[in-house]
């Protein structure tokens, strides 16, 4: 006993079947953008962490140079090394490296 399915009920399942499908493709191309997203946010806290990781170690050398130029004798000395200042009755002889 085969019963004969009506053409409106027919059109309503085609229309249906077709809103379904709309919906469903939106919402895998929802998902789709977010993941897309989700990867570069990770690619990019990735790189920012490199980044942080750098700017801590500058910023703890340049704490370690501001600690040393507190003390007057580094900076003294560092100023006759530097721009070659010298004491009265001081004479600056430079030597150049020699690499071999």
């Amino acid at each position: 006993m085969k019963k004969r399915v009506s053409s409106k009920v027919k059109r309503r399942l085609c229309l249906l079947s077709g809103v379904l499908v709309v919906v469903i493709s939106i919402f895998v191309g929802a998902i789709f953008q977010d993941w897309v997203q989700i990867v570069q946010n990770k690619t990019l806290l990735v790189d920012l962490n490199k980044e942080y990781n750098t700017l801590l170690s500058e910023e703890e050398s340049l704490n370690s140079e501001v600690t040393k130029l507190h003390d007057m004798d580094y900076v003294a000395r560092y100023a006759r090394e530097k721009y070659m200042y010298s004491l009265p009755n001081e004479i600056i002889i430079k030597i150049p490296n020699s690499t071999k």
